[in-house]
C-alpha cells in the first residue's frame, strides 16, 4: 500500500479512474464499458492463442506422420544409380547428426487387381535397414514387413491402397513398370505379379493410398537397375534437416544431390504457413476491435472528468501530466485484459484434450468423427514465442487506442470546463 502512495500523482489518478466509479450512474456506465473492453481484449487474446496452438498441433501431427514414412534427407546420384552407396553412407556418419542410413529404389508404376487400377510409388528397401530411417515397420497393421524377401516378390501396401484395390494378405496384385519391353509384336509393358505380405497405416492419406514397399533386389529386377537409387537418412533433430543437408553437401564426395523433407513438401508447408499468417491477422482484428473500444471509454471518461481536469490544471498540472493520466488508465485496462487473456489461452491450449471432450459431451457433438478424420482428437502445440507476440500486439494496440482521448484531455481549457460548475 505504501508503494502505491509513493507513485507519481499521474499514476495515482490513472489507477483511481480505472477502478469502478460509484458516485453516479454515468460513472458506473463508463466502468461497465471499460470492463467490456477489457473482456473483449481478454477473449481475443485467448482465442488467438488457442487457435494458433491447435494449428501448430495439426501441423506437428501431420508433419510427424509424414516423416514416419519420408526420410529426413535423401541423397541420390546424378546418374540415377548409386553403386557405391555403402561408401557414401559411411561418409554421412561423419556428421554427428546422422542417426541412420539405408539404400532405396524409388519409381512410379501402375498396380492392378481385377478391374481396379491405381498409380503407385514403389519403394524398394532393405527390411533390416528400414527401421533406421522410418517408422513404417511399427505401422504394420496386418502381416509383417519381414515378408519382403529377395526373389519372393512380396509387397507391403498402404491401407487405403489395399482397400481401393480390394486386396488382403496373400492376394495377388500386378505391377506394371513404365519401361517397356521390346518384342516382335512391338513394345509391351513389363508386368510382374506380387503377393501382399503386409498392410501399413501411416495415418496420412497421401502415403496410405499410393505407397508400396518391395524388397530392394526385387525393385532392381523389376525396374532393370544395377544399383540403388540413393540413400535415405534420418537425423537426430528433423528441424535441423536444412542445415544438415548443407553440411553434407559440402563434405560428401561425388556428383550427388541432396534433398531434405521440407523441400519435398514445400507446397504443403508454404500453404500452412500462409494459413497461419492469415488466421493471425484475422484474429488480431478481433483484438483490435476490443482495444479500440477503449477509445470510446476514454472519450466518455474525459468528458465526465473535465471538471477534475480543470482543477488539476489550476493546481499546476501540465498538459503532459493530464495526457499521461488517461494513457495510464487505458494502458492498465489493456494490460489487465491481455494478462487475463494470456492466462486463459495458455490454460485452454495446455488442456485442449480435456476441454474439447467436455464440450462434445455437453452439446452431444463430435468435432472430428473417427469415421471421417484420421485424427479424432484436437492436437495442441503451445509455442511460447506465439504467446509473447500475441501479448505484445494486444498491449501495443491498447496503448495506441489511448493516444487520441489522452491528447483530447490535455487540450481541455480550465476556464471553459469550470464555467457551468
Amino acid at each position: 500500500m505504501s508503494l502505491i502512495k509513493n507513485l507519481p500523482f499521474e499514476w495515482l489518478v490513472g489507477i483511481r479512474y480505472t477502478r469502478a466509479g460509484k458516485r453516479s450512474g454515468r460513472n458506473s456506465f463508463i466502468s461497465f464499458i471499460s470492463l467490456i473492453s477489457m473482456a473483449g481484449i481478454a477473449l481475443g487474446v485467448a482465442a488467438l492463442i488457442v487457435v494458433l496452438s491447435v494449428m501448430n498441433g495439426f501441423q506437428k501431427e501431420v508433419r510427424d506422420r509424414m516423416l514416419s514414412v519420408l526420410p529426413h534427407i535423401e541423397v541420390f546420384d546424378a546418374s540415377g544409380a548409386m553403386p557405391n552407396w555403402a561408401e557414401v553412407a559411411k561418409q554421412t556418419f561423419n556428421n554427428k547428426e546422422v542417426m541412420g542410413a539405408a539404400p532405396y529404389v524409388s519409381a512410379q508404376a501402375m498396380m492392378t487387381r481385377d478391374d481396379n487400377v491405381r498409380g503407385v510409388m514403389v519403394r524398394g528397401v532393405e527390411p533390416a535397414e528400414e527401421p533406421k530411417v522410418s517408422d513404417v515397420v511399427k505401422q504394420i497393421k496386418q502381416g509383417s514387413f519381414d515378408s519382403l524377401k529377395p526373389g519372393e516378390f512380396n509387397i507391403v501396401l498402404g491401407g487405403e491402397l489395399a482397400r481401393g484395390l480390394r486386396v488382403g494378405l496373400g492376394d495377388k496384385v500386378t505391377l506394371i513398370a513404365p519401361q517397356g519391353q521390346v518384342t516382335p509384336a512391338g513394345v509391351l509393358p513389363r508386368l510382374k505379379q506380387f503377393t501382399v505380405g503386409g498392410i501399413f497405416e501411416a495415418g496420412h492419406y497421401e502415403f496410405d493410398s499410393s505407397l508400396a514397399f518391395i524388397h530392394l533386389q526385387d525393385a532392381e529386377t523389376l525396374f532393370r537397375l544395377d544399383a540403388p537409387t540413393g540413400l535415405r537418412l534420418r537425423i537426430k533433430d528433423m528441424l535441423q534437416a536444412p542445415q544438415v543437408t548443407q553440411q553434407l553437401a559440402s563434405t560428401l564426395t561425388g556428383n550427388l544431390y541432396l534433398r531434405d523433407w521440407s523441400q519435398q513438401n514445400s507446397n504443403w508447408f508454404a500453404a500452412v504457413k500462409t494459413e497461419k499468417r492469415m488466421m493471425f491477422i484475422i484474429l488480431t482484428l478481433i483484438i483490435a476491435v476490443a482495444a479500440f473500444n477503449l477509445v470510446s471509454t476514454l472519450v466518455m471518461t474525459v468528458t465526465d472528468k473535465q471538471p477534475d481536469i480543470a482543477i488539476l490544471r489550476t493546481l499546476g498540472a501540465s498538459p503532459g501530466s493530464i495526457m499521461k493520466i488517461f494513457m495510464i488508465q487505458g494502458a492498465l485496462v489493456g494490460l489487465i485484459g491481455t494478462g487475463i487473456g494470456v492466462l486463459l489461452g495458455i490454460v485452454v491450449a495446455l488442456n485442449i484434450d480435456v476441454v474439447v471432450p467436455f464440450i462434445e459431451r455437453m452439446f452431444h457433438v463430435q468435432f472430428l468423427p473417427k469415421s471421417i478424420y484420421v485424427i479424432s482428437e484436437l492436437p495442441s502445440d503451445l509455442i511460447w514465442s506465439d504467446v509473447y507476440t500475441i501479448g505484445g500486439v494486444a498491449v501495443v494496440l491498447a496503448f495506441l487506442a489511448t493516444l487520441y482521448p489522452s491528447w483530447s484531455a490535455a487540450r481541455v481549457k480550465p476556464a471553459e470546463a469550470l464555467r457551468y460548475e
